[in-house]
């Protein structure tokens, strides 16, 4: 009897692998023509979002709160709003940063500062939905289609020895990612949720300018 059950559990998992497989290869394709389709008509995008992370040595995630903003082709905004006020604004190759506790402002340049020129373009991906920069540095797999997850396991070496994988959850309708799941080799986590996200909104003149700290 107990061997009749485990045979059905393991023709069950069989068959969860195989319609797992089927998803990832026969809709991938057309669920990225469809994200890329929508993204391509987001001029603007302007989003509240909670970052969340996980450390295993505290027992209690760190909350933060943010204000991002995207221009199309390449205008950012990443803000901090709490617990300390701190961000960064890009305009094309250049952009400015600003901490509230240190009151300093620092200018750089993406070609000239690899960190912040990977930070940027990361958000410039999920901003613009750049599938071919992210199929250039990640394999890609299809974990949901209602509503569409992607998960990104890094193809660097570099960048796998501290990434397991990402998650990329979407907007209903597409238009945007919601939420941003990075999981670390060491079990740490952080979880982006960008929440009212607003597209196509007519961004405010300053949106683009390092505030007064």
């Amino acid at each position: 009897m107990l061997k009749k059950i485990f045979i059905k559990y393991l023709l069950l998992l069989s068959l969860v692998f195989l319609a797992t497989t089927s998803v990832n290869a026969e809709e991938l394709a057309p669920l990225l023509a469809e994200l890329q389709q929508a993204a391509a008509e987001t001029e603007t995008l302007s989003s509240p979002f909670v970052q969340e992370k996980y450390l295993q040595i505290f027992s209690e995630k760190l909350i933060s709160n943010g204000q991002f903003a995207y221009q199309k082709p390449d205008r950012l905004r990443w803000e901090l709003l709490t617990p300390v006020a701190s961000g960064f604004i890009l305009r094309g190759d250049q952009g400015e940063r600003w901490n509230s506790l240190s009151q300093k402002q620092e200018k750089f340049s993406v070609k000239s500062d690899p960190i912040m020129g990977m930070i940027a373009q990361q958000l410039l991906a999920w901003a613009r939905v750049d599938l071919d920069w992210l199929q250039s540095r990640y394999r890609m797999e299809v974990s949901s289609v209602t509503p569409i997850v992607l998960t990104l396991y890094p193809l660097d070496q570099g960048e796998a020895t501290f990434i397991d994988h990402l998650n990329i959850q979407f907007s209903t309708d597409r238009r945007h990612v919601s939420e941003v799941l990075m999981v670390e080799q060491g079990g740490d986590s952080t979880l982006l949720r960008f929440i009212d996200a607003q597209v196509n909104i007519e961004l405010a003149a300053d949106t683009f300018q390092v505030p007064e700290l």
